[in-house]
């Protein structure tokens, strides 16, 4: 009485569980209480795949920091995702420094890549004096005056300038210069222009110094050259600007900065997104701002360095790229700063993301982008529940026409079956892929071999004069031993095919396991429950099966 009770127990838990959240497929039953939800893998739900590298080409590490540096930037990249909020995402590494991001149902995708990819590295550095400026530029004009030949792509930049100053130099011979054409330059003065290469791509102004939208690529094609970057100190950095994404079209800001910086993004504590409330600063009343909080020894830090550099700029540096570059007024003891500039609130919130996540130990790159489209999903959906449909209609059907009363229940088991493993997968929010599906559908194949075994075995024992009670009860007990046999054996190799494989493998051996698990017990457990029920109990003279 004891077993039967636990038996039951057993089953109404079996049913509740599948149809918790299974109902939740229906369409119009507001099962709203059940929050746990399948999530559908990228090849049906469309989305974006990214191949990733780290590189470790500028970063001079051992082997074993290597491998500690792949796993850091996994976890990174899955802290981002995460805030980012793409649902059930995959994170694999594949060989030595890459990694394989699957985001399902994702559709800003240059967001998406652009969050991923970015070391987030944070610096404050002093922004060098004007006298500075001078010198550094004066230092890369003479180097690319004696190496133009090296590059090809500003020669022509320097016929067109050596050709403009003639022609004005001319004019000066003739004295018929237009004063504000020629900005009061003496011969001179244009002889010194025609050295004067990188100087001319930039411009100053009240604002500071600028670079002119069409020589943007010159510059970073001069900054991918180690050569050109020891034309100057080491102790500098050349550095552009943020670009402007309402004018994309706009002159650049151009900094020149001391290399080593004051402060890091190592001493962050946390970082925030607000609205400006400050009416009298233009810059950022408004207008999205990120704020900067410094832990104890970063306040310290951050203290003495705005105390001992009033009056100076401080540019806030993001992957060398300048944000704003603020005069420092007054020391600052609080530990907190601000970020404002030509960004809207979701980029904001897209460099908190970064910053809160922490920085990459090595650069990113995308080695391969893949983007799969919905519609393609909702094909594979389709396909999958066609094929598993008419699959589990041809199993139905062979087993009431061969197994009669015994197939009916066999079906009622397979159905349950299907049902408990949508609704695991659905409890631990596993991801349902294509794969998965071929597992469902294998599942259903595999579920009625439990039962057929079963079902020969009380053959026999009727064939052999038993009652039918007795033939029941000898059918599952001897059939038991092989139906665990074989189960079991399949079970391991879904084991080793989840530890062992990858996304789409695992995907397979995740549904194969789940349904081989609700198989044994439907056949062992259930179909028994169901005999006991409705066959044995009323002390049946024939059995049709």
């Amino acid at each position: 009485m004891k077993n039967r009770s636990v038996k039951g127990i057993m089953i109404f838990l079996f049913i509740l569980l599948s149809l918790y959240f299974v109902l939740q497929f229906i369409p119009g039953i507001p099962w709203s209480w059940a929050q746990k939800k399948l999530n559908l893998g990228l090849d049906l739900k469309g989305g974006m795949q990214l191949l990733l590298e780290v590189d470790f080409s500028e970063v001079n590490i051992n082997k074993a920091d290597k491998e500690n540096a792949v796993q850091s930037a996994i976890e990174i990249i899955r802290n981002r995702i995460d805030q980012f909020g793409v649902s059930e995402p995959s994170i694999q590494r594949i060989g030595e420094n890459r990694i394989l991001v699957q985001l399902p149902g994702i559709q800003e995708f240059e967001r998406a890549k652009n969050l991923i990819g970015k070391t987030a590295r944070l610096e404050f550095k002093l922004v060098a004096e004007k006298d500075e400026y001078e010198k550094v530029l004066n230092d890369i004009d003479s180097y690319l005056k004696a190496n133009i030949d090296k590059y090809s792509f500003l020669s022509e930049l320097s016929t067109e300038l050596a050709e403009e100053n003639s022609d004005i130099a001319s004019q000066i011979l003739n004295n018929d210069a237009d004063s504000t054409a020629t900005e009061n330059k003496t011969e001179t003065d244009l002889l010194d222009d025609n050295n004067k290469i990188f100087s001319n791509l930039i411009n100053s102004g009240d604002r500071g110094f600028t670079i002119a939208y069409d020589y943007v690529p010159l510059f970073k094609k001069l900054m991918e050259d180690p050569a050109f970057k020891r034309s100057f100190q080491a102790n500098y950095q050349l550095a552009l600007g943020k670009d402007d994404k309402e004018d994309p079209k706009a002159d650049r800001e151009f900094y020149i900065l001391y290399s080593n910086p004051e402060i890091t993004g190592d001493y962050l504590e946390d970082a925030s997104t607000s609205t400006g409330k400050n009416m009298s600063d233009p810059k950022t009343y408004n207008k999205p701002i990120i704020n900067l909080e410094f832990n104890r020894n970063g306040a310290k830090k951050f203290a003495n360095i705005t105390g001992q550099n009033r009056n100076r700029m401080l540019a806030i540096v993001l992957d060398d790229v300048v944000y704003m570059a603020p005069v420092i007024n007054d020391r600052i003891p609080d530990g907190k700063a601000i970020i404002s500039g030509v960004f809207n609130m979701m980029e904001a919130h897209d460099l908190v993301i970064v910053l809160k996540a922490g920085n990459l130990p090595a650069p990113v790159n995308i080695v391969e982008r893949k983007d799969v489209g919905a519609t393609l999903g909702t094909d594979s959906i389709n396909a999958g529940k066609l094929a598993g449909i008419i699959g589990l209609i041809v199993v139905a059907l062979f087993m009431l026409v061969y197994y009669k009363i015994g197939g009916v229940f066999a079906n009622f088991a397979l159905v349950m079956n299907i049902a408990f493993t949508m609704s695991i997968l659905t409890l631990f929010g596993a991801t349902l892929t294509m794969p998965g599906i071929a597992g469902l559908i294998l599942t259903i194949g595999m579920a009625v071999d439990a039962n057929v075994l079963i079902f020969e075995r009380i053959r026999e024992e009727l064939a052999a004069g038993k009652t039918v009670r007795s033939a029941v009860d000898a059918g599952f007990a001897r059939a038991i031993i092989t139906i665990a046999d074989s189960n079991i054996t399949t079970l391991i190799a879904a084991i080793v095919l989840y530890n062992f494989g990858t996304g789409p493998i695992r995907g397979f051996a995740v549904t194969l396991g789940i349904g081989i698990v609700g198989s044994m017990f439907t056949a062992i457990v259930f179909v028994k429950a169901l005999f006991e029920t409705f066959i044995t109990s009323t002390n049946r003279d024939k059995l049709s099966i």
